[in-house]
């Protein structure tokens, strides 16, 4: 038996399966990064949409709060103002009693 192969007989190979093999991988690599790097888009969009909702709803909350409190104050400041008028008028009267408009107890 004859082992030898003749020569050049290596280099006529047909080498179309391995350039469609690189291909094929290079096509899947490709693919694969593409979904990668969209979801990391994605991920990044959805991030910073969240951001921004979480901003708008604490801005929201501040707006509500701020706006609580200060319906507070002014109701405050109203029933202050009663109470001290009612409290002047009072004083008003009885300096007025003393001073001898009227009979004091």
């Amino acid at each position: 038996m004859d082992t030898e192969q003749p020569i050049g007989q290596a280099l006529s190979r047909d080498i179309s399966r391995g350039e469609n093999v690189a291909l094929e991988l290079d096509r899947f690599i490709s693919v694969r990064h593409e979904r990668r790097v969209s979801k990391e888009d994605r991920e990044r969009a959805q991030e910073e949409a969240w951001a921004e909702s979480t901003r708008r709803h604490n801005a929201a909350r501040e707006a509500e709060l701020k706006a609580a409190w200060c319906e507070y104050h002014r109701e405050q400041s109203r029933r202050h103002r009663a109470t001290l008028e009612a409290l002047a008028t009072e004083h008003e009267q009885r300096a007025e009693e003393l001073m001898g408009g009227g009979d004091a107890a």
